[in-house]
């Protein structure tokens, strides 16, 4: 079986992981409670379960132009990694993290 007709791009490998600042999910817990808060003139809250869930990463597939190299990057960033290019140009965050 051939593969020349699929495109393999090593920047969209299925992980949840920032190219730029390496952020990925971290574990964690949601804490249920229950009942009526003392200050609002309830008994207390109380605990009745504790969920675990995963924190994930806000995590976009961009194309990002580099004026220095005349050509787009796909990237996959989080919202902060797009604050960060915006603030220290295209060319100079990707050639730190080494997509470039």
């Amino acid at each position: 079986m051939t593969t020349d007709h699929i495109n393999i791009s090593t920047n969209f490998i299925m992980s949840r992981k920032c190219s730029i600042t390496g952020s990925r999910p971290v574990r964690g817990s949601k804490i249920h409670r229950r009942g009526l808060a003392k200050k609002k003139g309830g008994i207390g809250m109380h605990v009745t379960a504790v969920t675990a869930r995963y924190f994930t990463p806000n995590l976009r597939n961009k194309r990002i132009w580099v004026p220095e190299l005349k050509k787009f990057v796909s990237v996959k960033v989080t919202a902060r990694a797009l604050k960060t290019i915006s603030k220290n140009g295209a060319h100079a965050t990707l050639s730190k993290a080494g997509l470039i």
